[in-house]
């Protein structure tokens, strides 16, 4: 078991959220859409969330500030939670605007919040969990959109929540993480995302 729980790290690394809440906003919330909105909303979703930041990372690995993308060293981590944040303004500012795409509005916001509280743990000593953060946020924002939409998505809520289970357990065995630091992370990104219901659903 412990040689197949560091799969789970990998699937559900946090760089791959921003796109997973936005499939899944498109599946359960945005049944209002042209392709051509379609098309351009992943391709933005992409470009900030994931090209950017990886190219951001092997020009950080290139000067020696970043070790693996996994981000184990409280030191390495200051840097990506910042350019982090500062994506994620710019997508809630300029793309997935409150108007055109309010949930995915409030997942990002919370994203932000999220990421915010982690950063501000590191000059605490303490190294929140981002893989929990991630797959937290992703949870409650599945359950909101099921709530908002009146969708039964027990089985999927429930992967989730199995998942939540899986990545913590990898990150334990891969021996990333302490157990408060688990808990730090699902809630860093659970919180922020419960309390931002009260705005869209």
């Amino acid at each position: 078991m412990k040689k197949i729980l560091p799969f789970f790290s990998y699937l559900f690394h946090p760089i791959f959220i921003p796109l997973l809440g936005t499939v899944f906003y498109v599946m359960l919330d945005g049944h209002y859409f042209t392709m051509m909105q379609y098309v351009l909303l992943f391709l933005q979703i992409i470009i900030i969330t994931f090209l950017l930041p990886i190219a951001f990372f092997y020009l950080l690995r290139t000067f020696g500030k970043l070790d693996s993308i996994m981000l184990s060293d409280i030191a390495h981590r200051k840097i990506p939670l910042l350019l982090q944040m500062m994506l994620f303004t710019i997508l809630i500012e300029k793309s997935i605007t409150i108007d055109r795409f309010p949930s995915l509005y409030f997942f990002f916001l919370g994203g932000l919040f999220s990421t915010l509280a982690a950063f501000l743990l590191l000059y605490a000593k303490i190294k929140a969990s981002i893989h929990m953060i991630g797959m937290s946020a992703l949870t409650v924002f599945i359950i909101g959109l099921s709530l908002k939409n009146e969708i039964n998505t027990i089985n999927l809520v429930t992967f989730f929540v199995i998942m939540n289970g899986l990545v913590a357990s990898s990150r334990l065995a891969m021996k990333a993480h302490t157990n408060s630091e688990l808990l730090i992370g699902f809630l860093c990104g659970a919180l922020p995302q419960l309390i931002l219901l009260y705005f869209w659903l």
